[in-house]
């Protein structure tokens, strides 16, 4: 049974793959396209939270718990006696953990205690090995082998000049940080990162006997509100919301690219079943049975999509790699981890699942006539056949469904659900495709009618349209999907660009800004140098000198970025707030809060909440909620000397300069640059503008971009489908030569088919790709806790007309085809 099996499906099926070679590659490719770019969507996802995962496993171990700080600042050492005192606490291991330097200079500064060997983490061998150095070695420190540095090597951290007492190997140093990582004892750490008497962090070890729970509620009570128990999957969970918002558009751009995929594969096998129709009739007449035969084209679409899942992934990894490099900064200021590429285990079954789905479900459809084709009019010349009719129950229940669908999909995206709203788009794709093959005729008739505007050859089209009217629909569904996706797309990539703009649109309002790091990652530390703001405030020209803070800190289950500023940032950074909750929240008397975080407490404007700080809760009044969009994280704006006070950080993270109106800013800029350390950030307020609002550009362009790639896969269905016309009509292609009928005149008629496919479909795009625009709008701002309003961009034409025209290039090689068509070719029989 099973070689039989195997030697029908070697001969019948993988056999006819490779005589049509050129069919089989254009599927593959296809195939491989989406499974890359779905591929590259989930690793790239994975790599965030794994890098972060990774990195606390390395340096946690065997911790069962973690006492973590509620902001940058950390937590009083004193509170330490405490934690390793509660019952149920076998080892307490203090650590400081902090970044030195930004962008590819970022190194992790790790601090321990002398009983961190007992965690049994990755830095037990290394510490327990080079014991002797580090306390033998004045300052005596260990290094990632990506540092650079040897043993005996002395440079600066700081105002603190450390030695390297010894080099981590390449396997450690892989699994912490990448190798960017300086391991210190706490003390020698807590004086490099000017942190005397501050933690970050408390790793704990339960004793045997001990249950998580009730050590954490203990713990808990312990720590008096001032520090968060938790364990170690806080941190990853805290990255996963700045990746959502890209996560959820370029997956959503990947499925549509699986769509596409699903009727390129419809119309391919469509034409595989035409070729072989007199192989099928003859096999039948031989008592070939339907089911084996049905089953066997089922096989060989499942080895295509397996196939092109491998050659997918292969790209996919490629592709998650470069994406990797250019992650938004934002994203890569707020992980502790150094990222790096790390493919998930589920991400492979998850794409070669997606890739046999979609090609076998495809298939299931055109299979069809196998089952409904008898032998006899398998090889009767090609007319209207059966297949191509449908019941009129199926078109009304599949009319019902996509209503319903629709329907659905309305009150997720204009009802603040969050992250849910973003489930509309699938859901309207899913509805707006039954719904059309509820029109399926009328479609048909429309690109036929379309057709016939193009005089005698487009009458002869329409003729070849009308007789094959499932493969028109899937034709014009394909165009009308990526037609409506491009467009759809775009509007609401530019709606929500203008949207996030308006959170930095006047930045510029200050001449300059001096910052650890650049504004597009939001600078939350190190805190400046203490003289800073007075030596700036020296420089000619320099009229006023203005600090203001950012920090990371826990509130609730979630990683918000406290602002603290004062009354001069009110037109720059909190012109979104009203006046009176301004002077309020300068006043002491609470705080603004973004739509996100509000959202997430269930508070409102008015309502009482507690902050919980390093100095213990603090109850505050939230005075405003705003659509403050960051793609980093929710914000909680607070007035600068509070900040201050309660979260124990004294001094500023960032400063924005005023300049005299007769100075010239390029100077006066220049000469800040001169007097701050070089390791500081100086741009001007255009230029912090011109970055931000681009590192968002940025961000949404990633979904656009796969789109396009998309366009390429619709062109190749146009192409399969009219070569797919052409090989049906052959013969009366031929007949109509020996008449005497010329080249031109077919060539004409190809094209005039597929302007009638495509203008229909394009006209159904727009109206979806609108509809889209508006509804995903909605969604968006829920999700994303913004203001979207929906724009009618004028280059929205342009664009689906660009699409339009990519499509329809698919129709010169078939028409070629039919122009080089020798008639004694045409009309032999196989």
């Amino acid at each position: 049974m099973i070689r039989s099996a195997w030697d029908r499906l070697r001969l019948f099926n993988i056999g006819e793959l490779l005589v049509h070679r050129g069919r089989t590659a254009m599927a593959l490719l296809v195939i491989a396209v989406s499974a890359s770019l779905l591929f590259a969507v989930l690793s790239v996802a994975g790599s965030v939270s794994g890098s972060v995962d990774q990195l606390a496993r390395g340096l946690g171990g065997d911790a069962q718990l973690e006492v973590t700080g509620f902001s940058d600042s950390g937590f009083d050492q004193e509170l330490l006696p405490t934690i390793a005192a509660t019952p149920g606490v076998a080892v307490a291991v203090p650590m400081v953990r902090t970044q030195l330097g930004t962008g590819e200079d970022r190194t992790l500064l790790v601090g321990a205690g002398p009983n961190v060997v007992a965690l049994g983490s990755e830095l037990t061998g290394p510490i327990t090995a080079a014991a002797g150095k580090l306390l033998s070695v004045p300052n005596g420190v260990l290094v990632g082998d990506q540092l650079g540095r040897s043993e005996g090597d002395r440079f600066t951290v700081g105002t603190t000049t450390v030695t390297v007492a010894g080099v981590l190997d390449a396997r450690t140093s892989r699994k912490l940080n990448s190798g960017r990582l300086i391991v210190a004892p706490l003390g020698l750490a807590q004086k490099m990162s000017d942190r005397i008497g501050r933690l970050d962090s408390v790793e704990i070890l339960l004793a045997d006997d001990a249950d998580v729970a009730p050590v954490r509620a203990a713990l808990t009570t312990a720590v008096g509100d001032r520090s968060v128990v938790a364990d170690s999957s806080l941190r990853s969970a805290q990255v996963d919301g700045p990746i959502h918002a890209i996560l959820v558009s370029t997956t959503l751009a990947s499925l549509t690219a699986l769509i596409v995929a699903a009727f390129l594969i419809y119309n391919v096998m469509n034409m595989a079943l035409t070729q072989r129709r007199p192989m099928l009739s003859l096999l039948r007449a031989l008592g070939g049975k339907r089911g084996p035969l049905a089953r066997d084209l089922l096989v060989e679409a499942a080895l295509l999509g397996l196939l092109g899942a491998v050659i997918g992934t292969v790209l996919g990894v490629l592709m998650g790699r470069i994406a990797i490099d250019i992650l938004p900064p934002s994203i890569v200021a707020e992980t502790e981890a150094r990222i790096e590429y790390m493919v998930p285990w589920y991400v492979i079954w998850v794409v070669t699942a997606a890739c046999v789905v979609t090609t076998v479900t495809a298939t299931g459809v055109a299979v069809r006539q196998v089952y409904r084709v008898q032998p006899v009019e398998a090889l009767a010349p090609v007319g209207v056949s059966p297949l191509d009719t449908t019941h009129q129950w199926v078109r009304w229940a599949s009319g019902a469904l996509g209503a319903v669908l629709i329907g659905v999909s309305l009150p997720i995206a204009f009802n603040d659900l969050g992250n849910v709203s973003m489930a509309t788009l699938p859901i309207l794709f899913m509805g707006a495709i039954p719904l059309c093959f509820a029109f399926g005729e009328p479609i048909t008739r429309a690109a036929s009618g379309i057709t016939r505007w193009f005089g005698a050859p487009g009458a002869l089209g329409a003729t070849t349209l009308e007789r094959a009217p499932q493969r028109v629909w899937a034709t014009v569904m394909t165009v009308m999907v990526v037609f409506g996706a491009i467009v759809g797309t775009h509007g609401v990539n530019s709606d929500g660009v203008q949207a996030a703009d308006r959170t930095f649109i006047e930045l510029d309002d200050f001449d300059a800004y001096v910052s650890p790091t650049r504004l597009t990652q939001f600078p939350t530390g190190p805190l400046l140098p203490a003289t800073v703001k007075d030596e700036i405030a020296e420089v000619p020209g320099v009229s006023s000198v203005v600090p203001a803070q950012m920090a990371f800190a826990t509130l609730g289950a979630s990683k918000v970025l406290l602002e603290g500023y004062l009354p001069e940032h009110r037109t720059a950074t909190m012109h979104m707030v009203s006046d009176d909750a301004a002077a309020r929240l300068f006043a002491g008397d609470g705080v603004v809060l973004s739509r996100g975080v509000a959202r997430d407490l269930g508070v409102t404007v008015g309502a009482e909440l507690t902050l919980p700080t390093p100095t213990g809760p603090h109850p505050v009044r939230v005075l405003d909620v705003v659509p403050y969009f960051t793609g980093l994280a929710e914000v909680v704006m607070i007035d600068l000397d509070l900040m201050r006070s309660w979260y124990e950080r004294p001094g500023e993270t960032f400063v924005s300069i005023h300049f005299d109106p007769q100075a010239d800013p390029e100077a006066v800029q220049a000469a800040i640059r001169h007097v701050v350390p070089p390791t500081l950030n100086v741009e001007s307020g255009t230029d912090a503008v011109s970055d931000v609002t681009s590192a968002i550009r940025q961000s949404w362009q990633v979904s656009q971009n796969i789109l396009w790639i998309v366009v390429v896969a619709a062109t190749v269905a146009l192409l399969n489908t009219l070569m797919l016309s052409v090989l049906e009509r052959r013969r009366e292609l031929g007949v109509l030569r020996a008449m005497g009928t010329a080249r031109r005149f077919l060539i004409r008629s190809v094209l005039a088919e597929a302007a009638g496919m495509g203008l229909v479909g394009a006209m159904l795009g727009l109206g979806l790709g609108l509809l889209m625009q508006v509804v995903v709008d909605a969604a968006t701002g829920h999700a994303l806790a913004m203001d979207v309003e929906f724009h009618l961009n004028p280059q929205l034409l342009g664009y689906g007309l660009l699409v339009l025209v990519l499509v329809l290039l698919g129709s010169f090689p078939p028409a070629i085809r039919v122009g080089r068509m020798a008639v004694v070719e045409a009309l032999a029989v196989d």
